[in-house]
């Protein structure tokens, strides 16, 4: 069996995982340990200081209104989407849109878990969107701005009516930092920090325009709450949680790394540096997708593709042929030669998503490591269609 040659270059940082993602350019464990405040309750002043300082570079950076509230919550971006969920859901018709597998976690919640009355599912296969033009303006809305597993992402919120009477409830843990997200017709955003700013995982960031607090103090679910999620007190919005005083025990090492990355976004030039970013490295990647033969974007509307969770089907006829088992497994054997020659890691499809590869593009990400990863990609489809024909010879 003949082998192709390797590429002679790797990338100097392998990490394309689309969550937890590459730490920033620089990045160092001293650097963070050293700002943390270790073996320190983060009920004292100084740990709840540096609580408070992560919520307002987060305002910063994200250019976030100034009458929005932010708050660190437990159990990542799902925490804090439950937690929107299981405290504002139930007061009017819901609109549930789903085209990837975390879309589709929401819609179950909303029909299995919370058993809503009124909840119209829009679906999409991966790859696509829904129609937008269906959503009510008088239903909640559930969506995903960036599909991190199947790489479509809504390109802009128009189809959001300005004077819609229901909330939209907006999971961006993929989107945010490396995507334009139109406040004015957001009114839950979640996200976690180990997406594009590369953190550490466990922690979730909440945050509620007026209306969304408005529903908070108007309207009691007819489910009981668990701690983790009750948001009032006594009628009235628990506001301690936006000020840094979070609802359990966070890790400050996380903290502290979280606050790492913000300072670094807001130094290189913030939100639109931390995009330019993003751009690049999608624009290196898709560029070599159009001059490959044997892979495709999953997207094929290229202004719905992601710039951040790229998300790529092989389409040799060979391959495209085989069996969906067969196929998870030419492309499982791709991401085993890559790792085991250190040239990417953790670039395999998600579970529920068609076969293929998924390669994380956000600003932490370094385009010159894109770059020297598409020869490498190139090499792994070579070598398992190899090796796939030397066995069944």
């Amino acid at each position: 069996m003949t082998l192709p040659p390797m590429p002679q270059a790797k990338p100097a940082r392998p990490e394309f995982s689309s969550g937890p993602c590459a730490k920033r350019p620089g990045w160092s464990a001293e650097g963070v340990a050293a700002r943390a405040f270790l073996g320190r309750s983060h009920r004292a002043s100084k740990p709840k200081a540096q609580l408070a300082e992560a919520i307002e570079k987060t305002r910063a950076l994200l250019e976030i209104p100034a009458d929005y509230r932010i708050g660190i919550v437990p159990a990542s971006d799902t925490g804090a989407y439950e937690m929107a969920m299981w405290t504002m859901l139930g007061a009017r018709p819901v609109d549930a849109l789903a085209w990837e597998s975390f879309g589709a976690g929401w819609v179950t919640d909303a029909t299995k878990q919370l058993k809503l009355a009124d909840c119209r599912v829009i679906e999409a296969p991966y790859g696509a969107l829904p129609d937008l033009a269906q959503v009510r303006r008088e239903a909640d809305v559930l969506f995903t701005w960036n599909g991190t597993t199947s790489g479509a992402r809504v390109p802009n919120a128009d189809w959001i009516a300005a004077d819609r009477e229901g909330l939209t409830l907006c999971d961006a843990t993929s989107a945010a930092f490396a995507q334009a997200l139109d406040w004015p017709k957001l009114d839950v955003v979640t996200f976690s920090w180990q997406k594009v700013m590369g953190g550490e995982g466990a922690h979730g960031v909440l945050i509620l325009s007026p209306r969304a607090v408005e529903r908070l103090e108007s309207y009691k679910p007819a489910w009981p709450l668990p701690k983790i999620f009750r948001l009032m007190s006594g009628g009235k919005l628990i506001e301690g949680v936006f000020k840094g005083e979070t609802i359990n025990t966070p890790s400050m090492l996380a903290v502290a790394d979280y606050v790492d990355a913000l300072d670094w976004g807001l130094e290189i030039g913030g939100l639109a540096a931390l995009r330019a970013r993003a751009d690049a490295n999608f624009r290196a990647l898709q560029g070599w997708v159009d001059a490959t033969g044997w892979v495709e974007n999953l997207v094929a509307e290229p202004e719905h593709r992601s710039n951040t969770s790229v998300c790529l089907k092989i389409v040799d006829p060979e391959i495209a042929g085989l069996s969906e088992a067969d196929q998870r497994a030419f492309a499982a054997r791709m991401v085993k030669l890559l790792e085991g020659e250190r040239a990417a890691f953790d670039i395999g499809g998600y579970r529920d998503a068609p076969p293929g590869l998924r390669i994380w593009c956000g600003a932490t990400v370094e385009t010159a490591d894109v770059a020297a990863l598409t020869p490498w990609l190139d090499w792994a489809f070579a070598t398992a269609k190899a090796e796939r024909a030397a066995a069944a010879a």
